[in-house]
């Protein structure tokens, strides 16, 4: 049945049906639904509940700063915001003296960035509230018809009902609207291009290797090799310096290896934590689970015993892992790798020059921190990255159509329910009977599907983002914001906004087609499109200020981390955490950039596109802005961190969104007037999108290279030239062999326990239980010999061994204080960034990761504390070390790791360490050549032994 038989059969018919009720709903869902009261009703709610939240805040937070204050006590020194009294208001003062480059030296240059940007949008919209409240508003009242019927105030301030001369008023409000967004759009270009200079000139940027590094990818077969890379980076500009180039190796399945062995971990975890979780009284039955499916000795339906196999389980992985570590070497390159130069001049100058060049078919570009790369990208094809983004546009594309339908049915029915018992009468019958019970619901499920919506998408897109081919995690955070903003804007704008009155006009040009017999073209002139399109929109924006006007709780709720709150205090009183998890709740969340830059562009997309339409939408956001600049502010001081610092890579990306924004804009104010207007209005508005498109040009030419390169090479020269060392030293000789594939060096999690179930752990786990291996002189005699200690030879080991293969961790070890130098617990956190020196991952000889071939993360360094109560780890290298009999001792470093080892003749290589935790001395592929041939010895220790830790249990003998 085609489309005019349907409208036939449901219009067609004298009574009025269900299905015509649907079609009247879906072409006005908003009718009725908003007046003047509702808009006082959320402005006082609004403004209520946020008082009373931040006063909430303010009296909870002196309490808990684990959760409003992580950043005060986990950051070192130099990262560390201003300290906070017990007092309610205490937070207000750092907040507010606070200025741009103290808080880029405490928080980091994006975070610094992404508040300049809200308050841009701030004064933008302060700005534009003055000529919007001053000029539109009194201009479309005045001019008004109302046709001998009362209008409400809303509709009076919209040009709902302005025809004629009036409308000028619009063409001046969009020109003076452009001309104020691209002066503040340039004014804030013009800081964060000096904010990143200043950046560019920090210590930080220059004592990285990654500054002086590119990162070349697309690498022809013939040009593989060390020498091959440096022949590619010297034809795409000769720059007389030499570079020091590493070639990308086949780490083969390591990353998967180890990914199995952190899900194994975490599943053995969480199956002892909830087994052991009253170790008093133990459960009748021990826990099961299903086997992995890439285990091939079990069948898929086979249920086992949980913890058993899954230590059985990870003792494989481990011994895979090692043995996987133990093969890479030098034949098998990828097609990408690394070149290094003694200057940060010349890595960017060669960038610079190889913007538009591809020497060898090759791409080249700076590199990004090592801790930035997807790795498991690096080695893609051309074409294999142009597939993976042409089928992550095409699901994002899905994604957003099948949305569509989800979207308007949410628009009709779920935000007013009585909407939905005119099609469905069962349901009317339960809305009369219990009004109050669906009134709730009515208040409660529209927002909390939409916001559940906006929980995962960020999720969706990003993994989308990681299978496009995205070479580093902010290119994909940049994908993300990119994808969400037009996800946003086309579902949540454009066709919520606009799908009844397509609808309703599809419909209209259908009845004239069918009932008065008129040709296509004349029935869509006489349905008189532009009319009803600029109705709609006058409609609607009531329903955005509303909107808007909630946004200012969210910012209060997100202050004060409600969600966080109240999901910590649940999951610790009524479910069974893990330790792991427990720690990782203590520590600082990472601050969702991609999420919190989108929802702050919807919204200012939103305000622009109304600005004309519904004047009062300015003020309510510039409220809005107001308000969360200081909020976030906060947040970013003393809660969340920087997951992974770009240096302001954000604002660019920003601006274009902005001026689409203002595009956008400048479409719907040409709608208005080309349909309430004249030909010579229209021809007014028209120049607006090529003066937005020249102003973006300029921005470029002016900025762009400044922003991304130290230098172009032409005619600068680099202010530390006079400063650099004349002769290469033992350091910079090896820069080339600094860059690795984390799956390396990284270490292996061991599984931790609550110490509390240690003397139950020993009873129910049937494995071995000593990380000695097996017992010496038992097997034919009966006298059972105590273990020896590997500290004291001849006397008996100190205290009893615990659990093997598990790391107990005591009740008052439960916070991420004592672990936050550890690999498996700082990279999802920020390490490097506020904890510690800047870079890459951190020493595992010094920074309580382990030793560097162990692949095991060591036990909490013992904690002092500072005058002012700030902990100091101690470094682990001035801690006993003992290990056990049989062990292969790894290659490991006693001294400090920026002394160079004695000159004993042997050279000593080892693929697997990572020799310190500076950004420019990471252990890197180069190095990765050929498996070890001398070890050193242990360190010698003294003074007590520690306590029996047994990390290496799984290890087994070498």
């Amino acid at each position: 049945m085609d489309s005019a038989g349907l409208v036939r059969m449901l219009v067609g018919r004298e009574q009025q049906s269900g299905a015509e009720q649907f079609l009247k709903l879906v072409s006005d869902p908003f009718k009725g639904q908003f007046s003047e009261n509702a808009f006082w009703s959320a402005l006082g709610v609004s403004i209520g509940f946020t008082i009373v939240i931040n006063l909430l805040f303010c009296i909870l937070r002196p309490y808990n700063t684990v959760v409003y204050a992580p950043r005060l006590k986990h950051a070192d020194e130099k990262h560390a915001p201003p300290q906070l009294s017990k007092g309610f208001f205490s937070w207000v003062k750092p907040v507010v003296k606070t200025r741009e480059p103290y808080f880029v030296e405490k928080v980091g240059l994006d975070a610094t960035v992404f508040l300049r940007f809200t308050r841009m949008c701030r004064n933008l919209f302060l700005t534009m509230s003055i000529i919007g409240c001053a000029v539109m508003i009194p201009v479309n009242v005045s001019s008004s018809n109302s046709y001998g019927t009362k209008l409400s105030a809303f509709v009076l301030m919209t040009p709902q009902n302005v025809f004629g001369q009036a409308i000028w008023a619009h063409v001046v409000c969009a020109w003076s609207f452009d001309i104020i967004i691209m002066i503040f759009l340039w004014w804030n270009y013009r800081a964060v291009t000096r904010l990143r200079r200043d950046y560019f000139e920090s210590p930080e940027y220059q004592n990285s290797l990654h500054a002086r590094t590119l990162l070349i990818t697309d690498i022809p077969n013939a040009s593989r090799t060390d020498d091959g890379i440096a022949q590619i980076v010297e034809q795409a500009k000769p720059t007389g310096a030499l570079a020091r180039c590493a070639v990308g190796r086949n780490v083969k399945e390591l990353p998967e290896l180890i990914s199995q062995h952190e899900k194994a971990v975490r599943q053995l975890e969480s199956y002892l934590a909830k087994y052991l979780k009253n170790p008093d009284r133990l459960p009748t039955q021990r826990p099961l689970c299903k086997p992995s499916k890439k285990d091939r000795s079990y069948t898929s339906s086979q249920r086992v015993d949980a913890i058993d196999y899954l230590t059985g389980r990870i003792r494989e992985l481990e011994q895979e892992i090692k043995e996987v570590r133990e093969t890479i070497d030098m034949r098998n390159p990828m097609p990408y790798g690394f070149a290094s130069y003694e200057t940060i001049p010349d890595a960017h100058t060669v960038a610079y020059a190889s913007r538009k060049k591809h020497p060898k078919g090759t791409t080249i570009r700076l590199a990004p921190r090592p801790n930035e790369l997807i790795w498991n990208n690096l080695p893609l094809s051309k074409s294999a990255r142009k597939w993976k983004a042409t089928m992550g546009i095409l699901w994002v594309a899905l994604l957003t159509l099948i949305w569509i339908a989800p979207n308007a049915l949410i628009a009709v029915f779920l935000s007013n329910l009585s909407n939905l018992g005119l099609v469905w009468h069962d349901f009317q019958t339960q809305l009369n009977a219990h009004p109050r019970y669906w009134a709730a619901v009515q208040g409660i499920a529209s927002p909390a599907i939409t916001s559940l919506v906006y929980l995962v998408l960020p999720i969706i897109f990003r993994r989308l983002a990681m299978r496009a081919g995205d070479v580093s995690k902010t290119s994909r955070e940049h994908h993300v914001i990119h994808r969400l903003y037009a996800f946003f804007v086309f579902n949540n704008l454009i066709v919520f906004s606009l799908f009844g009155c397509i609808w309703g006009f599809v419909t209209s040009v259908i009845e004239l087609t069918r009932d008065e017999h008129k040709d296509l073209w004349t029935s869509i002139k006489a349905s008189d499109l532009g009319v009803k399109l600029t109705i709609t929109l006058c409609t609607v924006s009531q329903f955005w200020v509303t909107w808007l006007l909630q946004r200012n709780l969210g910012a209060a709720v997100d202050l004060a981390q409600v969600v966080n709150l109240v999901w910590s205090w649940f999951a610790r009183h009524f479910m069974a955490p893990t330790p792991r998890q427990l720690i990782e709740w203590t520590a600082p969340p990472p601050f969702d950039y991609a999420s919190y830059y989108n929802y702050f562009l919807f919204y200012a997309t939103v305000a622009l596109c109304f600005a004309t339409l519904q004047p009062i939408v300015l003020p309510v956001t510039a409220l809005y802005f107001s308000l969360d600049s200081w909020l976030k502010k906060y947040l970013l001081m003393y809660v969340f961190i920087t997951k992974t610092e770009s240096g302001g890579g954000y604002w660019r990306l920003v601006f274009n969104r902005m001026l689409f924004a203002t595009l956008l804009a400048n479409i719907l104010v040409g709608l208005v007037v080309w349909a309430k207007g004249s030909s010579t209005m229209s021809f007014c508005v028209m120049p607006l999108p090529f003066v937005l498109g020249a102003f973006k040009i300029y921005c470029s030419r002016t900025f762009d290279d400044k922003i991304r390169y130290y230098t172009k090479g032409a005619g600068l020269k680099d202010p530390e030239s006079s400063s650099l060392p004349t002769k290469p030293s033992r350091r910079n000789d090896k820069l080339g062999t600094r860059f690795g594939h984390p799956a390396l060096f990284k270490p292996l999690i061991v599984p931790m326990v609550h110490a509390k179930a240690q003397r139950v752990l020993a009873q129910i786990y049937t494995g071995r239980l000593n990380s000695t291996g097996p017992d010496i002189g038992t097997e034919f005699n009966d006298v059972q010999l105590d273990q020896m200690s590997k500290s004291r030879p001849g006397k008996a080991s100190h205290g009893s061994p615990g659990p093997a293969p598990f790391e107990m961790v005591p009740e008052h070890h439960l916070d991420f204080s004592y672990y936050k130098d550890r690999d498996d617990f700082g990279d999802e956190h920020g390490a490097g960034n506020i904890y510690s020196r800047p870079g890459t991952p951190r020493s595992y000889a010094a920074g309580g990761g382990g030793t560097p071939g162990s692949s095991r993360p060591s036990s909490p360094a013992p904690i002092t504390y500072t005058s002012g109560g700030r902990p100091i780890p101690q470094r682990l290298d001035n801690i006993d070390h003992t290990y056990p009999p049989n062990y292969h001792q790894p290659g490991y470093r006693s001294e400090s790791p920026y002394r160079s080892p004695p000159d004993s003749g042997v050279p000593i290589t080892n693929p697997y360490t990572h020799p310190n935790d500076s950004d420019s001395h990471i252990g890197l592929l180069g190095a990765a050549s050929l498996p070890a041939t001398q070890r050193s010895a242990p360190p010698q220790p003294t003074g007590e032994p520690p306590e029996e830790t047994s990390y290496e249990f799984f290890r087994g003998r070498r």
